[in-house]
């Protein structure tokens, strides 16, 4: 046991996110559905004791509120990522959609307490690549106009060129 609250008090201190679910009533079939789908955004699903997670977690220095009877109360899993923090927020909220036996219960991101409706606000957000293709699309967009402004003069000049040819010839 000291080995694994070593292990996951390392990986609570790494961690971007950490989302608690309550995961009763969920058969297996369904909980490695959501490992898998969480493992394709880089992030993993452990089932956790509450006690085991409060010791890690006060080693970690994770925010109370996260560590309290509310939150860690009954069979608790740990969704945890180290990558893009809104992917996985976005994976379990279609997942609860889809089976209503999942309950978030709180977490946390970037270091502060999270509770289950501010959870759902996130996963609303787009993940972190969305954004960064909006980003780029939005500084391309100049640049594309200017160069369609610049091959409508040359297509022009072209036109004009053309109809001297025809003129002339």
């Amino acid at each position: 046991k000291t080995f694994f609250v070593e292990n996951l008090t390392e990986e609570l201190k790494t961690a971007t996110c950490v989302v608690l679910v309550d995961y009763t009533g969920l058969t297996v079939a369904m909980q490695q559905d959501l490992k898998k789908k969480l493992a394709a955004s880089g992030a993993k699903m452990l089932v956790v004791k509450n006690t085991l997670f409060r010791l890690a977690g006060k080693e970690a220095k994770v925010p109370e509120e996260t560590l309290s009877d509310t939150v860690l109360s009954g069979p608790t899993a740990m969704i945890i990522s180290d990558g893009d923090s809104i992917a996985p927020l976005q994976i379990l909220a279609k997942f609860a959609k889809e089976h209503e036996a999942l309950k978030t219960v709180g977490g946390v991101l970037e270091g502060n307490f999270v509770d289950t409706a501010k959870i759902i606000e996130l996963s609303k957000l787009p993940s972190r690549d969305e954004l960064l293709v909006k980003l780029v699309g939005s500084i391309n967009a100049p640049v594309s106009g200017f160069v369609n402004v610049l091959a409508g003069n040359l297509r022009g000049l072209v036109n004009v060129l053309q109809a001297v040819k025809k003129k002339i010839g």
